[in-house]
């Protein structure tokens, strides 16, 4: 009997979850997927010194302020790390729009043309690029028009049906359900200290929307993301993709029992009988979800705090550069 990794491959794309070079290289997934609490925690190894020394001096090259010098060598480090992660997958990459942007289409519409165009002039084939967006009301029409350009979009920070059939309704190539921090909320708010795995609710979330883009011909990729335990990814043995930790990727390998597949496309039945969705029935139903509503602004908190500190560890390197 293989390991419960290599059958999870059997039946759904691995994807790795870190921006860590050397466990993407030690691991050596099909796609990658980083933001910036990731690229936080690896600019902090010495694999990223040049990338980050190389992103200060492009800035500095291209000129303006202080503040577009800081934000395009943020983007820049974004970009010199998908390249670098690209040399080592043979899938894709999904590098994140600023979180701070998430209300705003149009500044983030600029944002993901130029994260595009950055990786463009890196000689970077950009159809292996996904670009990363909160999936808000705002967040979800600019994908819409980025789809329509021919830049495909991965839509993070999930965390309701409604969010997910938005999405699909706007043509986004694929979404990021978090399982592990739904879970976390039901513990935070159920009193209840345990899920099984059969029982968790980013699972059942995640297995819904899967079977109701199945069953309705959506082809939106589900890509389940944020996983606490192996138990989650086994319940979603199946899913289109799962993007998972180092940690998480090792337990599965450490594993040699059977994994049974969970989903499948031919198999998938939804009763969810959704019409389209208008800017005010996706806050409606937004609203009424209070796990959801609290998840995505909690979320965005999170990577707008690590992308300022992101931008404070490539302040210091620019000014001692100085």
């Amino acid at each position: 009997m293989t390991n419960k990794l290599d059958q999870l491959k059997t039946m759904t794309t691995v994807v790795a979850d870190t921006g860590d070079i050397d466990a993407i290289a030690q691991w050596r997934p099909e796609d990658a997927t980083t933001n910036p609490s990731l690229l936080l925690k690896a600019a902090a190894s010495d694999a990223y010194r040049p990338m980050l020394e190389k992103a200060v001096a492009m800035a500095r090259k291209q000129g303006g302020s202080d503040a577009e010098q800081l934000t395009l060598a943020t983007d820049m480090l974004a970009v010199l790390a998908g390249q670098e992660i690209l040399s080592l997958i043979p899938g894709v990459v999904s590098t994140e729009v600023d979180a701070r942007l998430s209300f705003d289409t149009e500044a983030t519409l600029k944002r993901a043309r130029r994260l595009i165009e950055l990786y463009d002039q890196q000689g970077v084939d950009t159809s292996r690029v996904l670009i990363k967006i909160a999936s808000t009301w705002e967040g979800i029409r600019a994908a819409e028009i980025l789809e329509q350009e021919g830049i495909r979009c991965n839509l993070t920070l999930l965390f309701s049906f409604v969010q997910a059939a938005a999405c699909a309704q706007a043509g986004a190539f694929l979404i990021s359900p978090f399982v592990g921090r739904i879970l976390d909320w039901h513990i935070a708010n159920s009193g209840r200290d345990h899920f099984p795995a059969a029982e968790d609710p980013g699972v059942l979330s995640v297995a819904r929307i899967y079977n109701y883009y199945k069953a309705n011909g959506f082809s939106t990729v589900v890509m389940g993301a944020s996983f606490r335990n192996i138990g989650e990814i086994e319940m979603l043995a199946g899913c289109d993709r799962l993007t998972i930790s180092p940690a998480l990727l090792q337990e599965l390998k450490d594993d040699n029992g059977k994994l049974e597949q969970q989903l499948s496309a031919t198999s998938a039945s939804s009763t969810d009988g959704f019409g389209i969705l208008d800017e005010k029935r996706f806050r409606w139903e937004s609203n009424e979800d209070a796990m959801a509503t609290e998840k995505l602004a909690d979320g965005i908190r999170r990577f707008t705090s690590d992308q300022i500190e992101l931008e404070n560890r490539v302040r210091q390197l620019a000014n001692k550069a100085a």
